[in-house]
């Protein structure tokens, strides 16, 4: 089943995903998610509303009964999975993907992420076989509405951001529920909700969907740009100059909240794919840096494992202690404007914050398609074994391999059919030299 993905379910409405399909994905859901109620959230995507009223079908024939949140962002749900302690939940929405696509995550007890690992791989075994009997009881649909305790528990962050100029795309997405009431003040763009998604994408990696925000930016001479993805759970940023800032950068930036502003101690997590820069930065601080694999489904776990402080991602993921270790693009959001407020007020910019943050050369994340990918990945790694000096090799998620003046990482993607590079060094000499190395002998798999 095509729609089954390492991290969620998810595909093309119609084609691999139907109502049909979704139906009994809620039937044989309680059967590994055991709960007598499951809250339920979707996001504005044309076909969402369909996919719901297949999904609560499935659920109430399998005597579940179904809190329905309405429209919500990811974060919410996670936010009110912890809150409300339900044993389970699903926010219906494909993320960042184009309007054709749909989709749904899962989470646990104690917003336990459910991926194809610990269960996305039974539930498919059993929608696959059809195997039970009809539940001798039905349950029932109640409406509910998460908003106010949600808003509230957000703006316990919120600082008044008058000595802010600000800019933000809101995708046509979910993150729009929130723009009055926290961000009334800034310039905005794409900000009506619509599943036809009409601005653009709502992928904030793609450097064509950054367009509208880089403009709005430069317009407005504002101090920094946000753009949200599709369910409001990644956020990214633009400095004054209308430079997109490198998401992994962020982790470093959040320092000057967790471990100056709140004085906590306690570790952070990062993935295998963020710049050295970061763990470089967090020297200063009294935490440890845990380098992880690539996800939710990882991310938050780990941090939930050394219970962390908090965590990010090269995507623009942040998970928070706080907020029951899940991620969150609202939250990640007020805390970057907060942090900015205090530094902007001694006279420094978005830009120069990041500057100090990293001066590496880096190549962002290139993509090859390889039939061979763990092949390709063992000739590289072993080149550099026999031809330079690693001072540091990890293999949680594909491979990462460190050196005193540059690194790189390389790993399969877990959601798209592509091998996934990256590079970074202390020049643009060096960085094109070793990235020359890689790029040819991954051709020869090509």
């Amino acid at each position: 089943m095509t729609a089954f993905k390492a991290y969620d379910i998810r595909g093309v409405w119609g084609t691999d995903l139907d109502a049909e399909m979704v139906y009994r994905i809620g039937y044989y859901l309680p059967r590994i998610l055991p709960a007598k109620k499951l809250l339920v959230g979707r996001d504005i995507r044309l076909s969402s509303n369909e996919l719901f009223e297949a999904l609560a079908r499935g659920l109430t024939d399998a005597g579940v009964n179904v809190d329905d949140a309405g429209l919500t962002t990811t974060p919410m749900i996670y936010w009110a999975t912890g809150a409300y302690e339900y044993q389970a939940s699903v926010m219906i929405t494909a993320s960042h993907n184009s309007k054709q696509y749909n989709g749904m995550k899962f989470s646990g007890p104690g917003v336990k992420p459910i991926a194809y690992s610990n269960g996305l791989n039974e539930l498919e075994k059993l929608i696959r076989d059809e195997v039970g009997e009809r539940a001798e009881t039905t349950g029932n649909i109640k409406n509910i509405d998460l908003k106010p305790d949600y808003l509230s528990f957000l703006k316990t962050y919120l600082v008044g951001l008058d000595s802010l100029s600000f800019a933000i795309d809101y995708s046509n997405g979910m993150a729009s529920l929130f723009a009055e009431d926290l961000f009334a003040d800034a310039f905005s763009i794409n900000e009506a909700m619509d599943g036809s998604f009409p601005g653009h994408d709502p992928n904030p990696l793609v450097p064509a969907n950054q367009n509208h925000i880089k403009s709005l930016v430069l317009n407005n001479n504002a101090d920094i740009g946000l753009i949200f993805d599709g369910d409001a759970d990644r956020v990214m940023f633009i400095d004054e100059k209308g430079a997109f800032v490198s998401p992994d950068l962020i982790i470093a930036l959040l320092a000057h909240y967790f471990f100056e502003e709140r004085q906590e101690t306690g570790d952070v997590v990062q993935d295998i794919r963020t710049s050295k820069a970061v763990a470089e930065y967090l020297k200063a601080y009294p935490t440890k840096v845990h380098t992880w694999k690539v996800g939710r489904a990882f991310g938050a776990s780990k941090l939930k494992e050394v219970d962390g402080v908090y965590g990010g991602e090269l995507a623009g993921h942040y998970y928070f202690r706080d907020f029951y270790y899940s991620d969150s693009g609202l939250l990640a959001a007020l805390l970057v404007l907060r942090i900015l407020k205090r530094f902007k007020a001694i006279s420094l910019s978005f830009s120069q914050l990041i500057k100090n943050i990293s001066s590496y050369a880096n190549t962002g994340e290139v993509n090859f398609v390889v039939e061979e990918k763990q092949a390709a990945m063992d000739v590289v790694c072993d080149y550099f074994r026999t031809n330079d000096q690693p001072t540091a090799f990890y293999n949680t998620d594909g491979y990462r391999m460190e050196f005193s003046d540059w690194w790189f990482s390389i790993r399969p993607s877990n959601t798209e059919p592509y091998l996934r590079f990256l590079a970074e060094a202390r020049s643009e000499e060096l960085l094109q030299s070793k990235s020359e190395i890689i790029y040819k002998l991954i051709s020869t798999f090509e």
